[in-house]
């Protein structure tokens, strides 16, 4: 099922999508509700940080070259354990999966297409993912290189359209913030960009043609869509102020509806949520692909695809049920959420390298030297 390979500079992509996901839209909410008008200092820290999360699933990626996170977990901590392990993993993929759904439909019959069921969107969009997953990750690459080139067009267009309505004393005064508020922004933004990007490791390095130059890829990828998370957040503080930013569930898309050129270039938020569409979907696929593929190798199946159809409906049907309402949501993504992540994406990280440092002789034919 390895056999497929793609660039270094298709996963560069990839991973700009998914560090931008859903941050994009949600991440200014959340840190200008802890950090106020400091809220893009956090933002930059946040993205600092990351930077040292994503060296740390690069030096674990490139000690299994050839291996996917299922199989580093198995080679590590041997065939059941590993196998435990990796079920916490693939649960916390198809979990986001389902929540993304639920964010995609809430967001699309809230602003976009009020008249249309949640039901419609959900499995139109499920749909779509069920099928980019089967035609494998090398579509999906291709896919993503294309659409990164209207990403970031519809995105130059918001920022120059945006700019005449800055206010720069809606960033004054600066460091007022708490250093207990500050800090669980910045945390909240490290598991969404970052941590959250233990996902990649089912692609990286196993299904890339050279391992060690997608290693600055990863990097550079996770660079690039934290400072589009930086520059939203700024704007979003600079044009609506920390409050409103603070109180509105998609502040960014608020801020695309104060585009006003001459009275004649308004109402376009629609930008704003095609950009954000745009990464939420890759960021939901490559969740979907990882807890699918992973599934079919604990499983030892030699082909993922059958899986597929029925984790499809799976989480249609969850992401309709998943949360009762927003509160509910927002309660589970400021709690739960982040010490799920936490435990799979980082601790869980941490202990294989230490298993790794105790086990290195044995485990020395794994290794790629530099």
């Amino acid at each position: 099922m390895q056999n497929v390979k793609i660039s270094s500079h298709q996963f560069l992509v990839l991973v700009i999508l998914f560090t931008i996901g859903t941050g994009i839209l949600v991440v200014p909410s959340i840190l200008a509700a802890d950090s106020k008008q400091d809220a893009w200092i956090a933002a930059v820290l946040g993205t600092g940080i990351g930077l040292l999360i994503i060296w740390l699933f690069t030096k674990i990626g490139l000690w299994f070259p050839n291996q996917t996170f299922i199989q580093m977990n198995e080679t590590l901590f041997g065939k059941w354990l590993g196998k435990a392990f990796s079920f916490f993993f693939i649960f916390l993929s198809l979990l986001f999966t389902i929540i993304l759904l639920y964010y995609s439909g809430t967001f699309l019959t809230t602003h976009v297409l009020p008249n249309t069921p949640m039901a419609a969107t959900n499995i139109l969009m499920a749909f779509i993912m069920v099928m980019a997953v089967r035609l494998g990750i090398e579509t999906i690459a291709r896919s993503a290189e294309i659409l990164i080139g209207i990403f970031f067009l519809l995105f130059i267009i918001l920022v120059v359209f945006i700019a005449p309505e800055i206010e720069i004393i809606n960033m004054q005064p600066v460091f007022e913030a708490d250093i207990k508020s500050f800090a669980h922004g910045t945390l909240s933004l490290v598991v969404i960009s970052s941590i959250n990007a233990v996902a990649l490791l089912m692609v990286f390095p196993a299904f890339i043609s050279q391992p060690k130059s997608a290693k600055k890829s990863f990097f550079i990828g996770n660079l690039i869509g934290g400072l589009v998370i930086i520059i939203i957040t700024l704007f979003c503080i600079l044009v609506l102020g920390h409050d409103l930013t603070a109180r509105q569930m998609y502040p960014s898309y608020g801020l695309a509806k104060k585009i006003n050129i001459g009275n004649f270039v308004n109402r376009i938020e629609v930008l704003m949520a095609t950009l954000w569409i745009i990464c939420l979907f890759f960021k939901m696929v490559l969740y979907f692909f990882a807890s699918v593929f992973g599934l079919a190798q604990i499983l030892n199946l030699k082909d993922y695809r059958p899986l597929t159809y029925p984790l499809g409906m799976i989480v249609v049907v969850l992401s309709l049920v998943v949360f009762s309402n927003v509160v509910e949501q927002q309660t589970f993504d400021s709690t739960i959420s982040i010490y799920f992540s936490l435990l799979i994406g980082l601790l869980l990280p941490l202990l294989m390298v230490i298993v790794y440092s105790v086990r290195k002789k044995q485990l020395k034919k794994y290794t790629e030297n530099p």
